[in-house]
């Protein structure tokens, strides 16, 4: 039975002092993270956490990560990654939601972790604080594992295949997040794709540019570097010319950055400074990325690859990189463990140059939604997960993406679904009716911008709206234009029809 955590095991004997990852210039081998992880199990087995059971993680990129994520793949239990940049009560829900068991946070978080802990009932002893300061209410990490045996856990029964891996947490268009459950076979046939994708060796070296809350962070770069024996580089955070010193420093093979990355890199950077021989291979996804910054990467004689995926299915399609610059603004073909096909309103295939919904099927898709079969069900019919993605696709069977079919828009690489947004705006005393859309933006690739209506004989400002909204959601997540309306263009149901949102703004450019 395949499991993930398997893998760190039999490198730490066929390549014990094989350095897995650097982190912050400093070296860890094979051996020391199979042995931490091996600690951490004999730390989380002492605390009575059980197969099944959700372990919520606030961390910025770090070694202790992967610790957990293989710890947790050991025992069978479960991760359950945090977007630091939610606010307090967004990260209430997903940990009430899960019915997370234990809580590992890092000191720049302890006041968010303060304003929901009383709602949160954990036992004592149930929360660790990767670093210092700790609270004295919460056991500090390294402290407590380096107490623990460095061999491995015992295992009580088969564990992974089907065992969930990941809840992988998506905010959803009801204004309500949603758990995507990921399995253990489903991480396996990710890496397996991503192992084909880039090509992989254990000699491959490559930077996590993006959080390990993501998809993108764990699954598309760290996963499939450490199943294939190669090394990851890890900072807490990269600023664009940190990336390129450290290609050149570490001789990274691939490189996968957001195609914001791409555009801060060359607006901040003399890309002639840096020596990127080492790179095979270039790639982006996760949002959409303008057709002129390729061509502008290509003039430079970088072919940047594009990746499409969700949380949900993984990586659906990739653009080979050696079709990188005859296939420009294709996110390519279907992955090899995986069926791909884009269809109509009513689920027939279309023919090639029409637009379509993307759907896929295969091992790469979710369990489903966590305590969410009503939504499992509409998004997975009859084994097909929908994805809500148009596009179309040319008679060499290359995808192209049209549009979203959702109202969610990609703003810096992260997913933005404005009724979230909305749902915090209708609480203001003053706001009788509000929709968001998705507004392109040069730096961030896509912002929000609101179309309020008032309440009668009300006034505000744009300033007073945005203001309203801080504190109670990301701040990625609120819109940076506010405009406001007498009403809002609805169907006959009384949906908004933001397409005519989208088409308002575009005139007033």
């Amino acid at each position: 039975m395949i499991n993930v955590g398997d893998w760190i095991r039999k490198w730490s004997l066929i390549q014990p002092n094989k350095n897995a990852l650097f982190y912050e210039d400093q070296p860890i081998t094979y051996r020391q993270l199979n042995q931490r992880t091996n600690q951490l199990c004999h730390l989380l087995l002492e605390t009575g956490i059980q197969k099944g059971d959700r372990i919520a993680v606030l961390l910025h990129n770090c070694p202790q990560y992967l610790e957990i994520f293989f710890a947790l793949s050991k025992l069978g239990a479960i991760l359950v990654p945090l977007n630091w940049r939610l606010a307090g009560p967004e990260l209430e829900f997903i940990i009430k939601d899960c019915g997370s068991r234990l809580l590992i946070f890092e000191p720049e978080f302890e006041e968010v972790v303060c304003s929901i802990r009383s709602n949160l009932h954990f036992p004592d002893g149930n929360t660790l604080t990767v670093g210092s300061p700790c609270p004295d209410w919460s056991r500090e990490y390294e402290k407590t594992i380096s107490k623990m045996p460095p061999h491995e856990p015992p295992v009580n029964g088969s564990l992974g295949g089907e065992d969930p891996n990941i809840i992988m947490y998506t905010s959803g268009t009801t204004g309500v997040p949603k758990g995507a459950v990921l399995s253990q076979r489903k991480t396996f046939f990710n890496v397996l794709n991503a192992d084909l994708i880039y090509h992989l060796t254990p000699g491959d070296v490559m930077i996590v540019s993006r959080p390990m809350f993501h998809s993108g962070g764990l699954l598309v770069e760290s996963a499939p570097i450490l199943y294939k024996g190669g090394t990851l580089i890890l900072k807490r955070r990269f600023r664009p010319q940190e990336i390129l010193e450290t290609v050149q420093k570490y001789r990274a093979t691939i490189l996968e950055l957001p195609a914001t990355v791409y555009q801060f890199i060359l607006h901040d950077c003399d890309l002639s400074q840096y020596d990127l021989g080492s790179v095979r291979c270039f790639f982006t996804g996760g949002e959409r990325i303008p057709i002129a910054l390729l061509k502008e990467y290509h003039g430079r004689g970088i072919a940047i690859s594009q990746i499409f995926g969700q949380t949900e299915a993984s990586t659906i399609t990739f653009l080979p990189f050696e079709e990188a610059a005859r296939k420009v603004g294709s996110v390519g073909v279907p992955v090899l463990h995986g069926e791909v096909r884009i269809v109509d309103k009513e689920g027939r295939v279309v023919k090639a140059g029409e637009v379509g919904e993307i759907t896929i099927k295969g091992p790469t898709l979710m369990t489903g939604y966590w305590n969410r079969p009503d939504l499992t069900a509409e998004t997975i019919r009859e084994g097909w997960l929908y994805t809500g993605d148009l596009a179309r696709m040319d008679e060499e069977g290359y995808f192209y993406i049209v549009d979203r079919e959702k109202d969610m828009y990609i703003s810096g690489g992260e997913n933005i679904y404005p009724a979230e947004t909305e749902k915090v705006l209708f609480t203001h005393p003053k706001v009788f009716d509000v929709g968001i859309i998705g507004v392109p933006d040069e730096k961030w690739g896509e912002v929000g911008k609101a179309y309020i209506v008032l309440k009668s004989g009300e006034t505000m400002t744009q300033e007073e709206a945005i203001n309203f909204l801080r504190g109670k959601v990301g701040k990625y997540k609120i819109p940076k234009y506010v405009e406001f309306a007498k009403e809002l263009p609805k169907t006959a149901s009384g949906k908004i029809q933001k397409y005519l949102l989208k088409e308002r703004h575009r005139t007033k450019l």
